[in-house]
């Protein structure tokens, strides 16, 4: 399947993740770590039909998935609890630095450099973000303030989970390291809500219900980005994401009532063009790399 494809399935899923959280009255930690549980429950059948493959993994292995599941966790907690403070525009629209932030993690990293045809986009797109949620940010109150800072934290946890993640995924499939980052993350929280206090027990069918929905519908755009790490770099996954801040604010206002301007509107549009261009400079790269790598393979078979 295109890799254009499949961000695009990942980005729609991924939009309905702050209106799920928006509906809860539970805590942002609890709200994390059920779901993260019910995505493990929900990826049984296809890990234990790929059960062999545990034993393949080494003690470094592990550790890296316990950090990236940890980062995981932490940045569900973080970004879960911004929507408790904030407005999805405003707390979504931070997530707009998160291929800013994950460029300089992937320079510092892992020294990749991003050439000009694919920095144009991304700050088409960071310029379109500010744009829509640029009304939401006159309107602040202490509240949103902390839920704003807290939306940034998060930003740089799930660029440290997506820069552990790349070092290792390519060597793992992509549905066993799913379901360890994913259950590693629930253990973690789980640890967080037993020193706090949070009450663990005691949620209703409804609540219950928004769980499973969290478990299932933006958890879908986490493992195709996991798979698509074997393919393209945490900046890409990052890139894309962009999208969720329009898909999510159209969401908010079809589904909750909250208010849009038209500033707003405008910037959702630069969004999509800045996203359009930077997949479709991605998909072009990618071919000329998979055609340089046939070229190689031919050569040293020849």
């Amino acid at each position: 399947m295109p890799v254009g494809l499949l961000l695009t399935i990942a980005i729609i899923a991924i939009s309905f993740a702050a209106i799920f959280v928006k509906w809860s009255e539970a805590p942002a930690t609890i709200l994390s770590m059920y779901r993260m549980y019910l995505a493990c429950f929900l990826l049984l059948p296809i890990v234990w039909v790929k059960r062999e493959q545990f034993l393949k993994l080494s003690n470094s292995d592990w550790l890296f998935l316990s950090i990236a599941g940890t980062f995981l966790g932490i940045h569900f907690a973080l970004w879960f609890g911004s929507l408790k403070l904030t407005t999805v525009a405003s707390s979504t629209i931070i997530l707009s630095l998160q291929p800013i932030i994950a460029l300089i993690g992937g320079f510092l990293f892992y020294k990749e450099r991003a050439s000009l045809s694919l920095l144009v986009p991304i700050g088409i797109s960071v310029f379109g973000v500010v744009m829509v949620g640029w009304g939401d940010f006159g309107r602040e109150s202490p509240t949103a303030v902390i839920g704003n800072l807290l939306s940034f934290l998060s930003v740089i946890a799930v660029v440290a989970y997506l820069l552990v993640g790349q070092s290792k995924v390519k060597s793992i499939s992509h549905w066993i390291y799913s379901f360890c980052v994913f259950l590693f993350a629930g253990v973690a929280l789980t640890v967080f809500n037993l020193f706090i206090g949070v009450p663990m027990i005691g949620y209703g069918a409804r609540e219950w219900g928004i769980f499973l929905l969290l478990a299932i519908v933006p958890t879908i755009a986490h493992v195709i980005f996991n798979f698509l790490l074997n393919y393209v770099n945490t900046t890409t996954i990052s890139m894309s994401i962009l999208g969720e801040p329009v898909g999510a604010t159209f969401l908010a206002v079809l589904l909750i009532g909250e208010q849009v301007m038209i500033m707003q509107l405008i910037g959702g549009v630069i969004v999509l063009v800045g996203v359009f261009l930077f997949i479709l400079q991605q998909n072009n790269i990618t071919r000329v790399n998979v055609k340089e790598a046939q070229e190689k393979e031919k050569n040293i078979m020849a």
